[in-house]
């Protein structure tokens, strides 16, 4: 049952991605007065160009990687020629069906989101809004006739959950025909010859992989000494490999300087003199928070130097009436966060209970093929004795439904603190590894031991089963 307050309290919330569509959902169900703001749809870049879209082209990779790699398996695929002799037929995507398709989904999902705050009894406003002072959002509409209309908004409490966008070099101006941010991919009708992916994060690795696997010859430019750098060094490790032995080029320590579109493609130069031609270039070299000019600092609330909002663990800001939530602050970037972000904020401004969140207990994913997933401590941090504990590394190769289903990479690794045996993080390298890392999760969040793990039932055979076979090997004797 919704809370009862003396008063309706009124919370605008400015963007309506993961983070301000989950603080609306929970301001309306504690019976508040609810207003989202928000200029391109529900559900935001993460939605519409960044997320649901990215994942569903890396799912339609997948597919088409499954397809080739099924003779492995002993399935074969042939059609009959005119002579009535078998031919093996080419695998082929449509690239244009593939985005439009995905667009489609995009814009359901943000339909459906939409769907659920009128439900709820959201009241949504589109246009471009700005704080106003602490309490207060004013929005450009753009109902007038040869004018814009402005709408004033009053609020007890502000939501800031504007996002962020990809950054862009003055070297290397996207065009959107040529020159892509990861935005504007979604224009291509036809897969990329040659595209060359300048950045090895997690953005980078994630379209070099699924375009790699679509087809495109591609060469991944990477600054650092290895492809997703700050990441476990083993999983990287075994991405990189998988890379390679796929086909793509992948240049280390190797900074792109600028990008230029040629007559037929684009050409890159490198620091060291070097030059890369391809067909096409995706810039992934990060993102900038969508804070400028919407009255933040007006209001008082503090920036980092690289234009995030400063927030506290139930996402408030330096302004007590104001919290943000997403990429725009200075937690960590990942829609799960932001959603997190947006529920604890609107609670705490509500008085109901809350639990801060514990960025140790957030469970990441990278979609590449395989996947990598990691959640709690990791081993550098216990290396380098900022936490105590012990490592234990189980390959897949080992497993049994593993070897069924063809899969030659990847891992488990747990992390158990030393002596008691309570598990402090883990690391999964596996194909749908975002599906697997959910027990270790529970387990960290929970605080629960290697052995309390083990004693659980895993199916046989599973990939999960990895899991307990792991912490077993963790036993703590008594």
């Amino acid at each position: 049952m919704p809370y009862q307050f003396e008063r309706k309290q009124r919370i605008a919330i400015l963007g309506g991605g993961p983070g301000g569509y989950e603080a609306a959902l929970a301001g309306a169900q504690l019976g508040a007065d609810v207003t989202l703001v928000e200029r391109v749809g529900v559900g935001g870049s993460a939605v519409l160009t960044d997320v649901v879209p990215s994942k569903t082209l890396i799912a339609t990779a997948a597919a088409a990687g499954s397809i080739g790699e099924a003779a492995e398996l002993g399935v074969q695929f042939f059609a009959r020629g005119e002579s009535g002799r078998s031919v093996r037929p080419e695998i082929a995507v449509n690239l244009a069906a593939v985005n439009a398709r995905l667009l489609r989904l995009a814009r359901q999902q943000s339909e459906d989101m939409k769907s659920q705050l009128i439900k709820a009894g959201v009241r949504i406003v589109h246009g471009d809004g700005r704080l106003d002072g602490p309490q207060r959002l004013i929005v450009a509409t753009g109902r007038g006739r040869g004018a814009t209309d402005f709408d004033e908004i009053d609020a007890d409490t502000l939501v800031v959950s504007v996002g962020s966008s990809p950054r862009i070099l003055p070297s290397a101006v996207p065009d959107g025909e040529r020159i892509f941010t990861w935005t504007q991919l979604y224009a291509l009708e036809a897969i990329p010859e040659h595209l060359i992916v300048v950045g090895s994060g997690v953005t980078g690795a994630e379209f070099a992989s699924a375009y790699r696997a679509l087809g495109s010859r591609v060469t991944l430019i990477s600054s650092r000494d290895q492809v997703l750098p700050g990441e476990d060094a083993d999983a990287a490790r075994v991405i990189e490999d998988v890379f390679k032995r796929n086909g793509m080029t992948v240049l280390a320590k190797s900074r792109a300087e600028s990008v230029t579109r040629t007559e037929h493609g684009v050409i890159a130069n490198l620091a060291d003199g070097r030059t890369v031609e391809g067909s096409h270039c995706l810039l992934a070299v990060g993102s900038i928070p969508n804070t400028a000019n919407i009255g933040l600092e007006e209001a008082g609330v503090q920036l980092t130097d690289s234009g995030h909002i400063r927030v506290n663990r139930v996402a408030r800001t330096s302004m007590p009436s104001i919290y943000a939530a997403g990429d725009c602050s200075d937690f960590l970037p990942l829609a799960s966060v932001a959603a997190m972000q947006g529920r604890a904020g609107v609670f705490h401004a509500m008085g109901d209970a809350v639990n801060p969140t514990e960025l140790r207990n957030v469970t990441s994913n990278i979609f590449t093929q395989p996947e990598i997933a990691t959640v709690g401590w990791t081993q550098k941090q216990i290396e380098d004795g900022v936490a105590q504990g012990d490592i234990y590394k189980l390959p897949l190769a080992s497993n049994p439904r593993a070897k069924m289903q063809g899969i030659k990479e990847g891992f488990v690794k747990l992390f158990a603190r030393t002596g008691s045996g309570t598990v402090i993080g883990g690391v999964i390298v596996a194909p749908n590894a975002s599906e697997l890392i959910l027990p270790i999760a529970i387990a960290v969040e929970h605080r629960l031991t290697v052995d309390q793990v083990a004693r659980a039932f895993a199916v046989y055979p599973s990939l999960s089963s990895s899991i307990t076979d792991a912490a077993r090997a963790m036993h703590i004797v008594a």
